[in-house]
């Protein structure tokens, strides 16, 4: 059973920081691109930022240069560290583990984290 679990989101002030964390279960984390979209209400789902197996990473142009994602093996957990809030960074973010597997893509999603930033 594969399992994402975000946690960290919350209510900040613009201008502020939050760290978010995602801790995936079984062999999922090491073997798959881990990302972090988010969704904001009356929006489509937007990827955030994308960290692989080798460490490359990409961020969405709206958040390069304030967040930042990484990845920890050994705890099986990613991360998103936030800067710098604005209020259009408001939206539920959801942790993506991405694994292809005998030419076969699987998509496993967390359950999201709402991150709310006010004026």
């Amino acid at each position: 059973q594969v399992a994402l679990v975000e946690s960290g989101g919350g209510l900040v002030q613009a201008g502020g920081s939050l760290r978010l964390s995602c801790v995936a279960s079984g062999s999922i984390f090491s073997n798959s691109i881990m990302s972090w979209y988010r969704q904001a209400p009356e929006r489509q789902r937007e990827l955030v930022a994308t960290i692989t197996t080798r460490g490359d990473i990409d961020y969405a142009d709206s958040v390069a240069g304030r967040f930042t994602i990484s990845r920890e093996t050994g705890r099986n957990t990613l991360y998103l560290q936030m800067n710098s809030l604005k209020l259009e960074d408001t939206a539920v973010y959801y942790c993506n583990a991405r694994r292809i597997l005998l030419g076969i893509e699987n998509n496993y999603w967390g359950q999201g984290t709402q991150v709310t930033v006010s004026s």
